[in-house]
């Protein structure tokens, strides 16, 4: 049984500036008390993600519904989400000050490495470039993108930039690239707006 043609909706609220932490998005409302939301539901909304996100062009994303059977999406999107919670794990631990255990660290260790191993080195033009050479059509090629995009954000100088949303139910992760390092919100009309609103109420009845 082949995947069926990806849904075009609903879209991904990519606001992470990287697709790492947009990935770690796809559990939304991860702090609610009544529970978190899955955004991946299958491998047609994993596939979705990674079009949206550019990793893969929308023709490349046809050849993996065309060769991809669903027992196969089907643990593709399972590894995905072990290697999302456990980059969750480590950036949250390190966002409040804590050290990460070693757990997640060895999951992340054994997705990098794992990815790293399908890519073949080759001559280009001018110069030498990493490849997909032979891979192109196998269902793993998300997880191997997802794990190096992973691997090149967090042992980079740009993790130092990662934020969480001042929403506490929400605290989803981004990039802080704005000017002055003081971004606080994932989207200002989302959880900015909002918790402006909580806070207008609240002083109206104090």
């Amino acid at each position: 049984m082949v995947i069926s043609k990806v849904d075009p909706s609903p879209a991904f609220q990519l606001v992470a500036e990287h697709p790492a932490l947009d990935f770690i998005n796809t559990l939304d409302w991860r702090f609610r008390e009544s529970g978190p939301e899955e955004l991946l539901q299958s491998y047609d909304h994993l596939l979705r993600f990674i079009e949206q996100s550019k990793m893969l062009t929308i023709k490349h994303i046809q050849l993996l519904h065309r060769n991809t059977r669903k027992s196969a999406g089907g643990r593709v999107l399972a590894a995905c989400i072990e290697l999302r919670e456990a980059m969750a794990d480590v950036s949250y631990a390190w966002l409040d000050g804590r050290s990460p255990s070693a757990a997640p660290l060895r999951t992340l260790e054994r997705h990098f490495k794992a990815a790293r191993l399908q890519q073949r080195l080759s001559w280009k033009g001018s110069q030498l470039e990493w490849s997909w050479s032979g891979k192109e059509a196998d269902a793993e090629l998300p997880l191997w993108l997802l794990s190096l995009a992973t691997s090149d954000l967090m042992v980079s100088e740009a993790v130092h930039r990662v934020r969480a949303c001042d929403n506490e139910e929400c605290r989803w992760l981004f990039l802080d690239t704005s000017k002055n390092h003081t971004r606080r919100w994932c989207d200002m009309k989302i959880c900015g707006n909002r918790m402006k609103a909580r806070r207008f109420k609240a002083h109206k009845k104090s």
